[in-house]
C-alpha cells in the first residue's frame, strides 16, 4: 500500500478518481478527490468527492441515498490519477442513469463489446416482448421443464467434451450452458448482483476456512 502522502495532487490540490463498479466493470463516474476527501473516503469506506463548481466536499449518496461503498482504491503508474472500485447503491448518474458515461458518440460496425449484463437483458427482451422464430422465446413459451432439460443436456455435453481433453469443444459447449443457466436465471428473476454476492460471501468463508487451517 502506497501512501497518501506519495500521491500527486494537481496544481489546485485535486486528484482525478475513474469509479467503476466492481460487479460489472463499468467506468460510473469520474470525479475529483482532494486530500480531505479521499481521507474521508477512505475513513468511511465510501465515496467523497470535491465539487469544483460548488467548491465544497461532497459525500456521494448523502441527499439521493445512492451511496457508493468502496472496495479499493488504485493510484495509476504515476500517482496522479485514481481508480475507485465500488459496490454502488444505486444510480451514479444524477439524471438516474446506472453510468454517467450513457450518451453513444461512436459504434464500431465490426467489433461490438460483450457483456453478461447485456446478454442477459437480451433474453429477458425474448420474455417480455416475444419475437417470432427466436429460441430464447421459444424456451420462455415451453417453460420451466424445457429450461432445465436443456440446461442438464448442455452440462452433459460439457462433460463429455472434457472427458475427451477437447478444449475448442469445451469451451464451445461450456458457452452453450451458460446461455441456458441465464435463461433459466431470468424464468427465476435471478439477478447477475444475486450470483455476485453469493460468489462473494463463499470467498470470505474459504478464506476464512483457510487462516483456521493455518493456525492449527
Amino acid at each position: 500500500m502506497i501512501d497518501i502522502g506519495s500521491l500527486k495532487f494537481d496544481k489546485d490540490g485535486l486528484i482525478p478518481a475513474v469509479v467503476v463498479d466492481s460487479m460489472t466493470k463499468k467506468v460510473l463516474t469520474v470525479a475529483y478527490m482532494n486530500e480531505e476527501s479521499l481521507k474521508i473516503s477512505i475513513e468511511k469506506e465510501l465515496t467523497c468527492f470535491y465539487s469544483r463548481s460548488r467548491q465544497e466536499l461532497w459525500l456521494k449518496g448523502e441527499t439521493s441515498g445512492n451511496y457508493q461503498h468502496i472496495v479499493s482504491i488504485t493510484a495509476d503508474c504515476d500517482n496522479d490519477a485514481l481508480v475507485v472500485v465500488v459496490e454502488p447503491d444505486g444510480p451514479a448518474c444524477h439524471k438516474g442513469e446506472f453510468s454517467c458515461f450513457h450518451n453513444p458518440v461512436f459504434q464500431s460496425d465490426e467489433l461490438h463489446e460483450f457483456s453478461y449484463e447485456g446478454l442477459l437483458e437480451l433474453i429477458r427482451g425474448r420474455k417480455t416482448e416475444k419475437k417470432e422464430g427466436s429460441y430464447t422465446t421459444y424456451l420462455f413459451e415451453k417453460g420451466i421443464d424445457k429450461i432445465l432439460k436443456k440446461v442438464g443436456e448442455e452440462s452433459t455435453e460439457v462433460i463429455i467434451a472434457a472427458k475427451a481433453d477437447d478444449k475448442k469443444e469445451t469451451v464451445y459447449e461450456i458457452a452453450d450452458l451458460a446461455y441456458h443457466v441465464m435463461v433459466l436465471m431470468v424464468e427465476m428473476g435471478i439477478s447477475l448482483e444475486d450470483i455476485h454476492k453469493e460468489l462473494a460471501s463463499r470467498h470470505v468463508i474459504d478464506h476464512k476456512v483457510k487462516q483456521e487451517k493455518m493456525t492449527k
